[in-house]
C-alpha cells in the first residue's frame, strides 16, 4: 500500500486544517486507517482511527470533539477534518494503514505502512 498525505500549513490557533490522504495498491475498504503525529523531540502519537468499511472510528482524548476522520472507499481516500487548532497539535501528521485485525491500533508498531507526513503548524 502506497500512502500519500498532503493538506498540511500554517494556521493561527483557532483555525482549520484539512488533511488528506490518498492510498493505492490494496483495495481500501480491506484495511484500517489512521492518522499519527510527531512533534519536534516527541514520540510518534496516535491521532485518530477509522474501521476498514468507515463505520467506526476512535479519537485521542487531546483531539476529541475538535477533529474528525472519514474514509471513502470508493474514492480511496482518508480525512481529517482538524478545527479549533492549538499551538500544541503543532507536529508531522502521517497516515498510516494496516491489515491487522484485533490489534492496538493506539500503537505504532500495529501498523504496517505509513505516508511521509505533512507538517501542520498552528501559531499562537
Amino acid at each position: 500500500v502506497q500512502l500519500q498525505a498532503s493538506g498540511g500549513g500554517l494556521v493561527q490557533a483557532g483555525g482549520s486544517l484539512r488533511l488528506l490522504c490518498t492510498a493505492s495498491g490494496r483495495a481500501f475498504s480491506t484495511i484500517t486507517m489512521g492518522w499519527f503525529r510527531q512533534a519536534p523531540g516527541k514520540e510518534r502519537e496516535f491521532v485518530s482511527a477509522i474501521s476498514r468499511r468507515g463505520g467506526k472510528a476512535g479519537y485521542a482524548d487531546s483531539v476529541k470533539g475538535r477533529f474528525t476522520i472519514t474514509k471513502d472507499n470508493i474514492k480511496n481516500t482518508l480525512d481529517l477534518q482538524m478545527n479549533s487548532l492549538k499551538p500544541e497539535d503543532t507536529a508531522i501528521y502521517y497516515c498510516a494503514a494496516t491489515s491487522r485485525l484485533y490489534t492496538d491500533l493506539h500503537e505504532v508498531t500495529s501498523w504496517d505502512y505509513w505516508g511521509q507526513g505533512t507538517q501542520v503548524t498552528v501559531s499562537s
